[in-house]
């Protein structure tokens, strides 16, 4: 079908006013022409946002695993599907085929099947980026276990409170893990958190750094035995189309993890829907996602997009600066990477470390280039254009949330035009809305507002674990009929989406809505700095004023802090106007951030408004003793 591949502009508005005039016939198409189904659906959609309740493919029956392996075995059984790039580069990539995953995700299922496990348990996987984590995953999924995965750089408190807000029954974790030269002790971790959770009955360990560990006889059992006794075959549980596949937590601003849960049918079509076309993926190429499997971008954009188009995926284990900051261009070169995506942390990261590390690397194999986890800034979205990319690898600036499942807006390569900091134009199927104050959606253009979707797509979340009304409360009661995606955005003169930041980051300053977004972006072309974050704090004149939080680049390091304040408040004059200047500007060492890179502006904001009694949990944070040397030094 053609619309299965997007390749130019025409094309897509085509496709797209096809998609919203009758989303259900187009989803139909779709999911008929591509996919492997044991009973097809009864009805392509029926939903109610006021519940909420969505359904896709109601009747359906499948198994996303048959979708991703084996319905490849004939024609691609001996095409790489994972393709594990290690944490020492000394140590030899493997390549995983589709025979030889299918092999291993039958004989995990059949372990998991062996220790008890049936569909509808919840298994938690604690895993560093090895091929089990993807095997366990797949393997969760063969025999409709639903599989919750902890990204392991998360503490114990962390970890324990996920396994019991869903009563996981088996934990899969490892001895440990590498980070560049550092291990981690993840059996340790898995061990502290169990003391609080009495659902587990079985915790699979798997070897990977050798260490010496401590197994709890009748709970703990080395993977590799039983895998050595399963057998090779695990016939695929017939799914039903709303059956839940995963439950993946996400952080929120405050309070608890929210768990939510994705479901079978929807969420497999428009993940591979969304990959074909965003990536412009084509059979000989070699497709590569940085994230971590632990994160939606890995479980979407690893696992199930990837596969379910029969692609070589790439895993990697370590961090972009181990052993040099030249290895993520290094992995590039060897392994020829057609399609790279990463977060704007990381390009920044390397921006930072100059040209000296990327310009050995043979980088000409790139066709496609992507982000994801924030808006780009425009001083990164330049150097990776210019020399990760050598302005030929056209950049997809991709927004969408773990509550979407996929990708929701970008542009498709070689067809949108791109734009600096702006997300483009809606995927096929999504149906994106401006709102403003007064819950009114804005129809023109060269408006900012609140964004919302209006009508369902088949990924999205259908629910919190355990808590409906959470769902609804956070998602579904800012404005009638609509799913609130909690972000502001800008639509310029031609329809293209520029996401402004979370709307809590939205700062009334003397009456003016000032998006954090952009003033961030103009304090970032600053020379001396490497990056920023704005709050507002209360102010008796104005209301709320601007803090803002910056981090330097070397070269800033020594010089006089009073004139690089005025420096920056200048760039922010000319480039947003005097109404967004900060009232106080503290030069930081880092900003907190979650291990998914994003900055945890919550704990900012508390400190800006000089409120530091309860940060809450900050040991989940990738970098938690930059929090004491902020509050410290607060201006």
């Amino acid at each position: 079908m053609s619309n299965y591949h997007i390749k130019h502009l025409e094309e897509y508005y085509q496709v797209y006013r096809k998609s919203v005039a009758n989303p259900e016939l187009f989803w139909e198409e779709i999911a008929e022409e591509h996919f492997m189904w044991r009973r097809k659906w009864d009805k392509i959609l029926s939903w109610d946002f006021s519940k909420p309740s969505i359904k896709w493919f109601e009747g359906a029956q499948l198994n996303i695993t048959e979708n991703c392996i084996d319905r490849h075995l004939l024609a691609r059984g001996n095409k790489t599907a994972i393709l594990f790039e290690p944490n020492d580069p000394k140590e030899k990539a493997q390549h995983i085929t589709y025979n030889e995953l299918h092999k291993k995700v039958c004989k995990f299922a059949n372990v998991l099947k062996n220790k008890g496990i049936v569909k509808g348990d919840r298994v938690c996987i604690y895993l560093p980026m090895i091929p089990e984590l993807a095997i366990a995953v797949l393997a969760c999924a063969r025999i409709g276990a639903i599989h919750s995965v902890v990204f392991a750089g998360f503490s114990s408190t962390a970890l324990a409170s996920r396994i019991n807000d869903s009563e996981c029954k088996m934990v899969i974790t490892s001895d440990g893990s590498y980070r560049g030269t550092k291990t981690i002790d993840l059996k340790g971790i898995v061990d502290e958190a169990l003391k609080e959770c009495s659902c587990v009955k079985t915790v699979l360990v798997v070897k990977r750094i050798n260490s010496n560990i401590i197994m709890e006889e009748g709970r703990d059992y080395l993977l590799q035995p039983e895998l050595d006794q399963a057998p090779t075959i695990c016939k695929a549980e017939i799914m039903n189309a709303e059956d839940a596949l995963f439950i993946l937590y996400t952080s929120g601003s405050t309070g608890q993890p929210k768990g939510m849960v994705h479901t079978t049918a929807g969420y497999l079509v428009y993940t591979a829907y969304t990959f074909k076309n965003v990536f412009q993926y084509r059979e000989e190429d070699v497709y590569w996602c940085t994230a971590d499997i632990g994160w939606i971008t890995g479980h979407s954009y690893i696992v199930y997009g990837p596969l379910a188009n029969g692609a070589t995926t790439v895993m990697f284990e370590g961090v972009p600066s181990y052993p040099n900051f030249g290895r993520f261009w290094d992995i590039v070169e060897k392994h020829k990477v057609t399609q790279f995506y990463t977060a704007p942390t990381a390009i920044r990261a390397l921006a930072k470390e100059g040209l000296t590390h990327l310009e050995k690397y043979d980088l000409s194999s790139l066709k496609v280039l992507g982000t994801v986890g924030e808006p780009i800034n425009e001083e990164a979205w330049h150097w990776y254009d210019d020399n990760v990319g050598k302005k030929k690898a056209p950049i997809v600036d991709t927004w969408w949330q773990t509550e979407t499942g996929g990708i929701m807006i970008t542009p498709i390569p070689y067809a949108t035009p791109t734009k600096p900091t702006y997300a483009t134009l809606p995927f096929p199927g999504v149906q994106p809305a401006l709102i403003n104050e007064n819950g009114e959606e804005i129809k023109e253009n060269q408006v900012d507002g609140r964004l919302c979707i209006k009508f369902p797509w088949p990924s999205m979340a259908r629910t919190i674990w355990g808590n409906h009304q959470r769902y609804k409360d956070t998602y579904f009661s800012a404005f009638e009929n609509k799913y609130f995606t909690g972000d502001g955005a800008l639509r310029d003169e031609v329809g293209y989406y520029r996401i402004t930041g979370r709307v809590d980051d939205v700062i009334i300053v003397s009456g003016h809505n000032l998006g954090t977004a952009p003033i961030e972006d103009a304090i970032n072309e600053h020379p001396a700095v490497a990056e920023s974050a704005i709050v507002g704090f209360p102010h008796d004149i104005k209301g709320n004023a601007l803090y803002g939080y910056v981090t330097l680049k070397e070269a800033g390091e020594g010089r006089n802090h009073d004139n690089l304040r005025k420096e920056i408040n200048q760039i922010i004059t000319e480039q947003i106007g005097p109404i967004a200047k900060l009232d106080k500007i503290q030069f930081t060492s880092g900003l907190p951030k979650t291990r998914s890179g994003k900055i945890m502006r919550r704990i900012l904001r508390k400190i800006a408004h000089k409120d530091t009694s309860n940060l809450g949990d900050i040991s989940t944070l990738l970098n938690p003793e930059v929090v004491n040397d902020i509050m410290n030094n607060t201006v």
